[in-house]
């Protein structure tokens, strides 16, 4: 039963639907003092709105904020997606210089979390060969979506997009074990995506710098010093975009 109900607390808290997510998760900033720089994606920015609170600290000036707990990449139950996220930014003010985002995490880790990890994206102990054919094929499909989503933002006007990648969750949940090599194998993708998009896309790989000490007891999302160190990250690309 303990084990159910910290389930139950997780997807809440991923999700951002009821629970947790939603008490904690950041509100949406539609007009900032510099509405030109817009974040979109999930709860590693919507959360705590830690990561995004301290970028507007080191500019001096607040950005548009349009992230939600438990986005996916498109469609999804639990959150308005990351490509309507968008579409919401751009109808609000169409005049958008920077994107600041992340995707696909929630398209991953949720059917681990609440489907018994229907797509086998965790790597198990006898699986010699690694990561599951079926979990590449699912991150193969992301990285079609997400092309197509960057492809759309750089051919609305936007100029520039900062993709910040995942980071290794933490292990001490069994339900997160072993799911290192989809990451990886993600994080490879997705910056092939920014590559490969006809947009000015630039891909920041984090996993070097986050550790267990700076993620929270769900073992998905930063702790302030995880925030902190994101925004290390990120602050360099975007600052002279500024």
């Amino acid at each position: 039963m303990k084990k159910i109900l910290a389930v139950l607390l997780i997807s809440a808290g991923l999700t951002g639907c009821g629970g947790i997510g939603s008490l904690v998760s950041n509100d949406r900033v539609t007009d900032a003092d510099n509405d030109q720089v817009v974040t979109i994606g999930d709860s590693i920015f919507a959360l705590s709105g830690k990561l995004q609170d301290i970028l507007e600290n080191y500019a001096g000036e607040t950005f548009r904020r349009y992230t939600i707990s438990g986005a996916e990449v498109t469609g999804g139950i639990y959150a308005t997606d990351i490509a309507t996220q968008f579409e919401i930014a751009k109808n609000d003010n169409p005049n958008i210089e920077t994107i600041l985002m992340d995707a696909a995490g929630n398209d991953i880790l949720i059917p681990i979390i609440t489907m018994f990890d229907w797509y086998n994206c965790k790597t198990e102990w006898y699986q010699w060969w690694g990561l599951s054919s079926s979990c590449k094929n699912l991150i193969d499909d992301l990285y079609v979506d997400t092309v197509g989503l960057l492809n759309h933002i750089g051919a609305s006007g936007v100029d520039n997009i900062i993709f910040l990648g995942y980071y290794n969750p933490k292990n001490a949940l069994l339900w997160l074990d072993d799911v290192e090599e989809a990451v990886a194998y993600g994080d490879m993708r997705l910056a092939q995506a920014c590559a490969n998009t006809t947009a000015n896309c630039t891909f920041i790989d984090p996993r070097s710098s986050i550790n267990d000490s700076d993620i929270i007891l769900d073992g998905i999302h930063p702790t302030t010093s995880g925030s902190q160190k994101l925004a290390d990250l990120v602050w360099p690309k975007l600052q002279p975009l500024l």
